[in-house]
This record gives structure tokens, sequence and C-alpha cells, in this order.
């Protein structure tokens, strides 16, 4: 069955003024689902994790319901769901991680297509240890991965790599990759943050070593999930306080966890596991189904839009396999645009969006105007913004 767009979009508090939200890759809007799980969480009987009564028992039930969530949205076992404060927290605490075992003379490979945050990280990471930097570079005519600039050797400790990029959409041949990178021996850090937004993941499927994504991108709380296998989690040894756990996952996971948030993260992927209302089964098999509802619903939207961009606009986004997240140029006039849009209740921002790389190898203008759609987003919402920017193109 397909998705209610109309139906859904009564669970969402934020939609009731009429705006129009197109800035879902920066984070978006929650439905009351997930705000109730969170002040409930909160305002129920509450105290640190534990067996014995129930504020300690809330505490607990709310992390093991997070990990079974997050198993079942990823596609790994429940031990290996690392909770972290942001993906970039958890990306740079890896990077650290990893870099213990890594040696002068040591390679890694990171993507001129990545947000920042699966970049600097590892760069920094490198320049300590004394490393060769390599970067897999874009095709500037499609905007793919141009997979004949990988480069790997068996000093190759590590590939970081994106599943999505956060402003052009192209998704990489993510499986290809990691065979690649695995032949060599080397570990595949999957940067998962935009393309958990919009399709079903799988780890395994997709070579992942490690895969990281937030919440906020779909639907949920602020906040950063990792998964990996367990096994692989259990030969990374982070520096942590002599008493906390030394079990996975715990042992990547800080000081006292915000029950609050992992509750409303479980309630984020239920949500979506709920979304096409003939799905059924178990939790995996109904995101399964709504999120290939959700999939065929962005890429009408999608479509659709860009039939409707007027010839003046620059699109810059042109790889096949995409998410309904697309870049324009508008001559100089983005900014302008942003402002123009928001006066009309359309919220669409023009900037960068801590894509460096992407911007830089592209010779793109900074800003540029990113337009995401999300599971909320109506055909309505996109008539309303080709004729705001009907004015541009």
């Amino acid at each position: 069955m397909a998705i209610d767009v109309a139906a859904l979009r009564l669970h969402f508090p934020s939609l009731a003024d009429g705006t129009a939200f197109f800035d879902g890759p920066a984070g978006t809007q929650t439905p009351r689902p997930v705000a109730d799980a969170i002040a409930g969480t909160l305002t129920a009987p509450l105290s640190n994790r534990g067996t014995v009564n129930p504020s300690e028992l809330n505490a607990e039930n709310a992390i093991t319901g997070f990990r079974a969530a997050y198993a079942d949205f990823l596609n790994v076992p429940a031990e290996g769901v690392v909770h972290g404060r942001s993906a970039t927290q958890l990306t740079y605490d890896f990077s650290r991680h990893l870099a213990k075992n890594w040696r002068e003379g040591d390679e890694i490979v990171v993507s001129r297509l990545d947000h920042d945050a699966n970049v600097r990280p590892w760069v920094q990471a490198a320049e300590r240890a004394g490393m060769t930097v390599r970067w897999l570079d874009i095709d500037p005519e499609t905007t793919e991965l141009d997979l004949d600039s990988l480069v790997l050797t068996e000093r190759t400790r590590l590939v970081a790599v994106t599943a999505a990029s956060n402003v052009l959409g192209t998704k990489p041949p993510i499986r290809r990759i990691a065979d690649l990178a695995h032949d060599a021996g080397a570990l595949v850090f999957v940067d998962g943050v935009h393309y958990a937004a919009h399709d079903l993941v799988d780890v395994p499927a997709l070579g992942a070593d490690f895969f990281v994504c937030s919440p906020y991108k779909f639907l949920g709380p602020h906040c950063g999930v990792l998964g990996a296998a367990p096994a692989l989690l259990e030969t990374v040894e982070p520096d942590k306080l002599m008493p906390s756990p030394d079990t996975v996952p715990e042992r990547f996971e800080f000081g006292t966890l915000p029950y609050e948030l992992l509750a409303g993260a479980t309630a984020a992927v239920d949500f979506l596991a709920a979304m096409d209302p003939g799905a059924g089964g178990a939790r995996r098999e109904r995101l399964t189904n709504s999120l290939k509802s959700l999939h065929d619903n962005e890429i009408t939207l999608r479509t659709k839009l860009e039939e409707g961009l007027g010839g003046a606009i620059t699109v810059h986004c042109k790889a096949a396999d995409r998410t309904p997240t697309i870049l324009l140029g508008l001559g100089g006039r983005e900014r302008e645009a942003q402002r123009r849009l928001a006066e009309r209740k359309i919220v669409a921002p023009a900037g960068s969006f801590y894509a460096y790389e992407v911007f830089a190898a592209l010779k793109l203008e900074d800003p540029a105007l990113r337009v995401g759609l999300a599971p909320y987003t109506s055909a309505e919402d996109v008539d309303r913004l080709l004729d705001g920017l009907s004015t541009f193109g």
C-alpha cells in the first residue's frame, strides 16, 4: 500500500500552521508519538539503570528497547548498537579508538563526496599518526564517485565513505567499494546519516564495518547511532573509566545515557515502521515495506519538483541513483530565495551544509539552495515551492 501522506501529517504539530519544510537533510520535524515517548520517560520514575526498583527498570528498558529498535533498523545484533551524542561525535570517537593501532606509513582513504564529519576526523587522526591520506574523487560530469581514483594498498587501514551525499543525494556503490577495501584488508566506515532517512538500511548487505546515522534526520531526537558486528567491536579498545563496563557496546558509551532520548529514538523507528498501514509482520518486515513505500513516494515528488523547475535554475545533482535532495544554483540569488520563500512559510535553506569537499571539488558557489524532501512532504508543498521559485527560473 501507499503511504497516506495527509493522514501522516496529522501526527506533526509543527505542520499545523501551514509551513512547508524542505530542510529535512538538516533535521526533520518531530511527530507527536516521539515527543510523547521522550516526555513519558522523563516524567515516569527514573534513575540510573538497574533491576531493583521501578525507576531503575524504566532506565534499563529504555536502553534495551533502543538497542532492539536499532538492531531492526540497521539489521545488526542489538549488542552492536552504540549510542552517541551525534554521528560526528561517534566518528571522532572511533577515529581515536582505531588510530591506536595505526602507524607511520599506513594509509586511509576519504571521499570528496562526504560531509566533513566523515572526512576531518580521519584526516586529523591520520596526520597525528603520520599516515598517508588518499582521496576518492568525484566525477564532475556525473556527480558520482570516480572509482578509478580509489587507490588501495596493503597499508590501507580504513576507507571512509558516505552512503548518500547530504547535498547532491548521490548514492555511491557502497558494496562494491567495501568489497575492494576488504580485499585489501581495510575496514570500511560508512556515514549513513543522509541515506538512513530515505532507504532501508542493511549494514551487512552494504558491507560496512561501521555505520553511523542520526535519528533526528528521520523523525527522532538529536542523537547518533553506530551499528557494527559485536565481534568487531570486541577488537576495538577505547579509553574509558576504570569502573565503567568493559562489555560491548557499553564500553563505547561514556557516562550516564540520556534515557529519554533513547526512548524517543525508539519511538521514531516504530513510527517509521507504521507509516504504511498495509505493512504487517515483525518490525524489520514492517520497516522494509514502509520504507519502500516512502522511497516510491519521494521519487515521485522529486520528479515532479525537478520537472517543474525553470530553465534558469541550475540543478547540481546528476547521479542516476540518489535521494530526494536537490542542490540548486540561482545565479547568486540563493540567500534572497531563502528569505523570499520564508515569507511564504516555506523552509529551504541556503549554504554549503558542511559539504566542504563537494563544493571545492565541483567548484560550486557557496551558498547553494538545498531542497530536501521528508516523509511528510506533500504534493501541495512541492507546488508551493515551485510557485515560490518561479520568479527565479
